[in-house]
């Protein structure tokens, strides 16, 4: 009786204080192994970017007097739009044309860096099963989170010092290049918290990173509002952290207690991922998933269906920021167009042709190109996942060849990357043709014409994804992005640099010509094309001739 008595007793309170933290110190040294590699290039990467834009800009331009005539692209509303509220723009030197005009995206990176680390320690071990195992040993409920977040300060002090070096090796102010390191530590705390937060409240890594993402955007988007309204931004601009990071206003005002705002939220967040962590089971979400429907659709019984449903959510999610972009991009070729004449001659040569306009155009059409080409290795990477999480060793146990099973695969992302092209070039079209003043109809063919013409570059980067995919898995996914990588900084800063050749070489889109500003010319085009159908070919032999989930 007296065993029953005590079975049927109260249940014992939920363990808080130091226990709950127990091996907070072992996973974090896990964490930090685990992550070498990844965690070194997210702080190498932000370090080197944060160099070369402290660096870079006493190259453009040679003195004041030239930043001067450089002012209007910041100043202007749509400049303001895209980098930040201009301060100091009216008496420009090289530090604030640093922190107007580039220190934002470094703060976007230190918050994606943020996020996704967040992301894949918490939720995407849960989901993967490895933190139920983790628990079973003698691990405190909120250490995985605080191992975690410890790793997060450990990568944004690491960044936020290489951006302080970067800025004091160009000869810029102490006082505000430390200001700009700590706006972007604490972009990129608050972001952390708020990966946190999404972490409890959906059921996936996949919901979360987009609940997180969202935030990201809606953030931008609101301090677009805001700086777009007024110089030195408006009322709008204090609704979003990334306005909170930015007026502080490095080398000008130096205003030190904004951080508060962005610290104090962040402490906040913390402590509500936290709390909400202590409200639900592991591997449970607070927020239920979503029933479906009573029925499936007709379409979810073929492969082809089944892989559009698998893929729709990520092509759609870079269709939309890359479509805003285009239109935002086009919606700049007036003010560039007005400020054409005072340009230096190293943002000349960046944009090639006799037409200032056309070169920006065709430009920004590669470079457009480039990150549609980073949806389709989104999209081949979501097949790794696929395969190691057992989804597709479930689905080729039916009567579903390998071939049936990548190949529908590689028709959506294909086909999906064929029409984020296409929309692209419109949006930017649409945005050139609202604010151009003559010959809006031309410039708007053009822009559709230089965005589709770039789909033999995408073909060839996705082809040779594909056949590290078939042949060597584990490296598809960081041999693609760094490609993705590789592409963008040679198509932005390649001209600049007195590099050798054959860097210029290896750069996917940098062999078809920039459209309008110069011929088409079917070499470049056949031969990328070729390359982009043996990649697939070649992969499709290797995954029907490898084992699955092979590392």
């Amino acid at each position: 009786m007296s065993a029953l008595a005590a079975q049927s007793g109260p249940a014992p309170a939920r363990a808080s204080g130091p226990a709950t933290f127990t091996g907070t110190l072992g996973l974090l040294r896990f964490m930090l192994r685990r992550d070498r590699f990844r965690s070194t290039v997210w702080v190498a990467g932000i370090g080197l970017l944060g160099f070369y834009f402290a660096h870079a800009i006493q190259v453009i331009a040679e003195d004041e007097a030239e930043l001067a005539q450089l002012a209007t692209l910041f100043t202007d509303p749509v400049g303001r739009l895209m980098t930040g509220p201009a301060f100091g723009m009216e008496a420009p030197t090289f530090e604030r044309f640093f922190s107007a005009g580039y220190v934002l995206f470094i703060y976007l990176l230190i918050a994606l860096m943020s996020m996704f680390t967040v992301v894949r320690h918490t939720r995407a071990e849960e989901q993967s099963g490895r933190a139920e195992l983790l628990r079973s040993n003698v691990v405190g409920r909120h250490a995985t989170l605080s191992a975690t977040l410890s790793l997060v300060v450990l990568l944004n002090l690491a960044a936020g010092l290489l951006v302080f070096g970067g800025a004091l090796t160009a000869g810029y102010a102490a006082e505000g290049s430390a200001l700009v390191a700590a706006a972007g530590a604490g972009s990129g705390l608050f972001f952390a918290g708020t990966a946190a937060i999404s972490a409890q409240l959906s059921a996936s890594a996949r919901a979360c990173s987009a609940m997180a993402g969202a935030a990201l955007a809606a953030a931008y988007v609101i301090r677009m509002g805001g700086d777009m309204a007024a110089q030195g931004g408006s009322v709008l601009s204090w609704f979003s952290p990334l306005g909170w990071a930015q007026q502080t206003a490095p080398y000008v005002e130096d205003r030190w207690w904004i951080l508060a705002l962005l610290f104090g939220t962040a402490a906040v967040q913390l402590w509500i991922g936290y709390w909400l962590s202590t409200r639900r089971d592991l591997e449970a979400s607070l927020v239920p998933t979503r029933l479906g429907r009573q029925y499936a659709r007709p379409a979810l019984g073929s492969p082809l269906g089944l892989a559009v449903r698998t893929l729709k959510g990520g092509l759609r999610g870079w269709g939309i920021g890359l479509v805003l972009a285009g239109l935002v991009f086009g919606a700049y070729a007036q003010t560039l167009l007005d400020a054409g004449e005072n340009l230096p001659e190293e943002i000349r040569q960046i944009f090639t042709g006799e037409s200032m306009v056309l070169g920006y155009l065709a430009h920004r059409g590669v470079f457009l190109a480039i990150f549609v080409a980073a949806a389709g290795v989104g999209g081949l990477t979501q097949l790794r996942g696929e395969e190691r999480r057992g989804r597709a060793e479930l689905l080729l146990s039916a009567p579903v060849s390998r071939t049936k099973w990548l190949g529908t695969h590689l028709v959506v992302i294909l086909g999906g990357a064929a029409l984020l092209l296409l929309l692209v070039g419109l949006g930017m079209g649409l945005g050139a043709a609202a604010v151009l003043e003559a010959d809006a109809g031309r410039y708007f063919v053009y822009c559709v014409a230089a965005s589709v013409l770039q789909l033999p570059a995408v073909l060839a980067v996705l082809g040779i994804v594909t056949a590290l995919f078939g042949w060597w898995p584990r490296a598809a996914g960081p041999v693609g992005w760094t490609l993705i990588g590789y592409c963008a900084f040679m198509i932005t800063f390649g001209q600049l640099l007195d590099l050798p050749e054959v860097f210029h070489q290896v750069n996917i889109f940098g062999h078809l010509a920039q459209y309008p500003v110069e011929d088409v010319t079917w070499a470049p085009i056949l031969a990328l094309s070729a390359l982009g159908l043996i990649g697939l070919l070649s992969g499709i032999w290797g995954w029907n001739r490898r084992e699955i989930n092979r590392v």
